[in-house]
């Protein structure tokens, strides 16, 4: 910035006007010594004539010398006025520079005691009606703890009630505030104070003291302070948005990366604006290798070929929603079940589109879980921890039980097919029931016949052929008290058979469909011991007999020669339990 001694080429100066005055009184010296000089002229004549000359010379220089004066005093107050726009200019580009609160206010302090040269200053708040010391700054632009500044109260009232401005030279003596009991105990003397006003209401106030000096504001720098306070008070709303801004942001972001769900959008260039941490896990991708980069070659490249949905909800403005598999590394199956919605993005005042936003919801879980509901008790269902682990094929000790109804098929030369399913159901509900009841799992439903399975990953129990023979008690049982009161042409007779032995169990099939099952030769001597039972009778082979004969009554039969086998199988009737 060019001060006033530099700039002598651009027009008068308050240094050239000292310049011109200066030679004035030269001159003036100059014509007082030649007046001197006329003195001792002889020619008393010439002597008049020269002093007269010299006379109204020396009036007119009287003249120009003080409208020099006049004009030097003129020029020194408009040179400091354009100082003080230009500094107020320089310190409010300043203020607006940042965006960050406690910067501004620091930046606004200390502009203030550069300008005013105040001894310090501070800024004041609303904050629900009362005003707070937010900043205090002093001359060496140190920062002073709000609570240890002493100020004027009631000035700082008067001016944001009125919303005027105040200067005073020395409030000791001004009868305005000399009575304020602030002012008295605190000996303030030279105070400026101005509102800090945004859209016609005062937020704040800024203030400005020296406890010392007298005389040391002048109105010029209250009209500068009330300026600058305007300046002051936008940059520090800009602020405030800002902060809010960012931390709603900051909020947003925390929620989106906090939550289960997977959340993607789509701005309006189809560009991925927002993925989340969850997204990251369920697609197995670093937001960073997807952010800001056009939906249509990243997505479907993830296994994501949603673009006629997102073209969809742009067209007609309707979420809509999809089933998904992907294939994935994280998983051991390799597929990753992923339940998708996909809505509009619109602002509250805008009806045009923004976006897209895509929801979505890792399901793989929660349908395993809903497939193990088919053949497993609620109650297990929640007590397995790895579903990935138990249903891997593994060998495994196991007591398998199958019951059929006896002569089903004659059943259907009186009954509709109709009433020949719910025949069927009604032995089902019994049989399943009475499994549940003692911790089954049920591998599968074969006409008229089901098949259970009890020690599994799936349902591990270490007395598991107890509990598969009081299930095949307790399904006699129920169909027992059944019978009595079904009509007689629906009363059901079955044959159940129970073995233990080693085999395979874990999900077969294949990748469009797999069961969980078992597989071994365990399973094939229980389902000759099913056929061998007569109606309500249940068969157990010597092994199944041997671990709960104490808990039973059975009868031996005589040895029988199963079909597939060489030797003879020792098989036991159940008569019913011991207890």
């Amino acid at each position: 910035m060019d001060t006033p001694a530099e700039d002598k080429s651009k027009g008068l100066t308050p240094v050239r006007a000292a310049d011109l005055r200066q030679q004035i009184e030269r001159l003036q010296a100059l014509i007082a010594d030649q007046q001197r000089g006329l003195m001792r002229v002889p020619d008393e004549s010439a002597r008049t004539m020269a002093l007269r000359a010299t006379a109204t010379l020396v009036r007119q220089l009287v003249d120009l010398a003080e409208s020099t004066r006049q004009l030097e005093h003129d020029l020194h107050v408009e040179a400091g006025e354009q100082n003080r726009l230009r500094a107020l200019q320089e310190v409010g580009a300043a203020v607006n520079s940042s965006l960050d609160l406690e910067v501004v206010l620091q930046q606004v302090m200390d502009a203030i005691v550069r300008l005013t040269r105040a001894e310090r200053a501070m800024l004041l708040l609303d904050n629900g009606g009362a005003l707070e010391v937010k900043m205090a700054r002093n001359l060496s632009q140190e920062t002073l703890a709000p609570g240890s500044v002493d100020i004027s109260r009631s000035i700082v009232r008067r001016v944001a009630e009125t919303g005027e401005a105040i200067v005073t030279i020395n409030a000791q003596e001004d009868e305005r505030f000399s009575s304020q009991h602030s002012i008295v105990s605190y000996k303030l003397r030279s105070i400026l104070c101005a509102p800090l006003k945004l859209k016609g209401e005062t937020i704040g106030v800024l203030y400005a003291d020296n406890r010392i000096a007298s005389g040391i504001f002048s109105d010029a720098d209250r009209d500068l302070l009330a300026a600058f306070a305007d300046q002051a008070a936008v940059a520090i709303d800009n602020a405030r948005l800002f902060r809010t801004v960012t931390e709603i942001k900051q909020l947003l972001d925390n929620v989106f990366a906090s939550i289960a769900s997977g959340v993607i959008t789509i701005d309006a260039a189809d560009r991925i604006a927002l993925f989340n941490r969850a997204a990251e896990t369920i697609l197995g991708v670093p937001a960073s290798a997807i952010l800001w980069r056009g939906y249509r070659g990243v997505l479907p490249l993830l296994g994501l070929p949603i673009d006629h949905l997102v073209e969809t909800v742009k067209a007609d403005g309707r979420s809509q929603t999809a089933e998904v598999d992907l294939v994935t590394a994280r998983r051991r199956a390799g597929v990753t079940t992923v339940q998708l919605v996909v809505s509009p993005l619109r602002s509250p005042a805008n009806e045009q589109l923004d976006g897209v936003a895509l929801l979505l919801d890792d399901v793989s879980e929660k349908k395993r879980v809903e497939s193990l509901r088919r053949y497993l008790p609620p109650a297990l269902v929640d007590r397995v921890r790895d579903l990935d682990a138990a249903q891997r094929p593994q060998r495994r000790r196991l007591t398998i039980l199958f019951a059929d109804i006896r002569d089903f098929s004659s059943y259907g030369e009186y009954l509709d097919p109709e009433e020949l399913i719910d025949l069927a159901n009604s032995f089902f509900s019994e049989a399943v029931a009475a499994i549940s009841e003692h911790q089954g799992l049920i591998d599968k439903f074969t006409g008229d016949a089901v098949m259970a399975l009890f020690n599994t990953p799936l349902n591990p129990q270490e007395d598991h052929t107890e509990q598969a023979v009081r299930a095949a008690l307790r399904i006699q049982a129920r169909l027992a008290a059944r019978q009595r009161e079904a009509p007689s042409g629906k009363v059901l007779h079955v044959g159940i058979g129970v073995h233990t032995g080693e085999a395979v169990v874990g999900n077969v099939g294949s990748e469009q469909r797999k069961d969980y099952s078992a597989v071994g030769d365990v399973v094939n001597l229980c389902k000759r011991l099913q056929e061998m039972a007569g109606p309500d009778e249940t068969l157990v082979s010597r092994v199944v007999y041997e671990q709960v004969r104490a808990h039973v009554r059975a009868e031996p039969l005589p040895p029988v020669q199963v079909k597939g086998r060489q030797t003879l199988e020792e098989v036991f009737r159940l008569v019913g339990p011991a207890w």
